[in-house]
């Protein structure tokens, strides 16, 4: 018998899913039945193709309820939340579906005569998807919907924490009629994983998590003339300027930072607020941090659930600990939430007297706790927005767009927001620069990663 992967809930610890790990002769099966069906289904005609994509996104869809408990069982977001994420994968999806007629067409340069001259985009053939738990639906998407709609056969492996996410998908790719082969899941092994980088039937690698996984993933791949997409997270700040309306800034940047418990690669993890505003802002942002309800994410009270499991929950706590040593003051009492507890019951926490040499300011903490530094003006609030090793999202809360951006071509980050956080809009690319990753996806764009150009040079005589 094959080792056993068991998955516990958040919520109460408990052993919610278990499955047997994939053999080597079950991996080999499904890449050999995925390079078999591509060579098929880069045939298909695109418009045929999207039909049966869009059933598939149909068919996911119409058990949204199910899959929303699920949802929250298995990485603990408030059950009030989860829903969403459905909804965001169909319009994702569909979005992208829209896209691929313009986004695959043919390239014609100008007409000369006696010469048919285009580019076409071809598939790249099987493409590895290695999907987080954070976002499950949300950050699987991206890559596995266009990739398939550009002529790609996707093999899906999810997360340990999220299985059933995995199956989710499959269910809903077998309802719609897919043709076998073109999608499919595996729960393996990270060995199995590292294995199938490095095998020569995978063409590319859409990962999203940690950088350390990244890196993990980019060495199985060494020595291999093969493109992979990363998306690894990020130290996301928000500038407040001092003409910023409070009333709108505060309360989007208190759901900013703890919405997913602060888990999230594009939350924000740090603030920058213009002194004159300074004591204004953060009076207002503690007090929508104390308006939060920390409790069993299944009951419709709780809008902030427990972290997905208790080495996370250390990690933020250790990052507040050093800060606090280092000088930093704690706004929030932990009395305030009931439920709090030291295991993943994790308090929400605003940290003010922080500074660059704390690694709360620094250092990813995908946790519910967020620093709040005064700045004198833009300059110095650029310079410290872009002092870190990430780039993945920035924004800047202002009433002048003509100094957002400025700030905003200055910034070294992926996508640049004013007066708006944490999200993603699939008509925009979504990048990432520096640490948190390489490569795009979504928006007409995201295609070309998906594809290979292929130039036709045709003479008549």
């Amino acid at each position: 018998m094959n080792p056993i992967q068991r998955s516990y809930s958040p919520i109460d610890g408990s052993l919610y899913v278990e499955r047997e790990l994939a053999s080597d002769t079950i991996i080999n099966r499904v890449l050999d039945a995925s390079v078999g069906a591509q060579n098929v289904w880069r045939k298909t005609p695109l418009n045929e193709r999207i039909t049966a994509l869009t059933a598939m996104v149909e068919a996911f869809v119409a058990n949204k309820d199910d899959i929303a408990e699920e949802i929250t069982r298995q990485m603990g977001r408030p059950l009030s939340h989860s829903p969403w994420e459905v909804d965001g994968f169909e319009d994702r999806a569909l979005t992208m579906l829209a896209k691929a007629g313009m986004a695959l067409a043919d390239v014609v340069p100008t007409a000369i005569d006696g010469f048919t001259r285009f580019v076409r985009r071809e598939p790249l053939g099987v493409v590895l998807t290695l999907a987080p738990w954070n976002y499950p639906y949300l950050c699987a998407v991206n890559a596995i919907i266009p990739a398939m709609a550009a002529g790609n056969t996707v093999v899906l492996k999810h997360s340990a924490q999220t299985p059933l996410c995995a199956e989710r998908l499959q269910q809903a790719a077998d309802a719609a009629g897919l043709p076998a082969g073109v999608f499919q899941t595996l729960h393996c092994s990270h060995d199995s994983v590292a294995s199938m980088v490095a095998d020569s039937r995978v063409d590319y690698v859409a990962f999203t998590g940690s950088v350390d996984g990244g890196v993990a993933v980019s060495r199985a791949g060494a020595g291999r003339f093969i493109a992979m997409g990363m998306e690894l997270g990020g130290k996301d700040p928000a500038y407040v300027r001092a003409d910023a309306k409070l009333d709108h800034a505060a309360p989007n940047l208190v759901e900013g930072a703890f919405f997913n418990s602060g888990q999230s690669c594009c939350g924000i993890e740090r603030i920058y607020v213009h002194e004159t505003i300074f004591d204004n802002f953060v009076e207002r942002y503690v007090a929508g941090v104390n308006a939060y309800t920390l409790g069993d994410p299944l009951l419709a009270s709780s809008d902030l659930g427990p972290m997905v499991r208790a080495s996370a929950a250390d990690h933020v706590r250790g990052q507040t600990a050093q800060a606090l040593a280092a000088g930093a003051k704690a706004l929030i009492s932990k009395s305030n939430f009931a439920a709090a507890d030291e295991a993943v019951y994790l308090a929400p926490q605003v940290l003010v007297d922080v500074d660059h040499s704390m690694a709360i300011m620094r250092e990813e903490s995908f946790g519910p706790v967020i620093g709040i530094m005064k700045v004198s003006g833009d300059a110095e609030a650029l310079r410290l927005m872009n002092d870190s090793r990430y780039g993945l999202t920035a924004s800047v809360w202002t009433q002048d767009q003509d100094a957002g951006l400025a700030l905003a071509s200055e910034l070294e980050t992926g996508t640049v927001f004013m007066n708006r956080c944490d999200y993603l809009d699939p008509h925009l690319a979504w990048v990432g620069v520096k640490d948190s990753g390489r490569g795009c996806t979504l928006s007409s764009i995201g295609y070309e990663n998906l594809t290979r150009p292929k130039s036709f040079h045709l003479r008549s005589v």
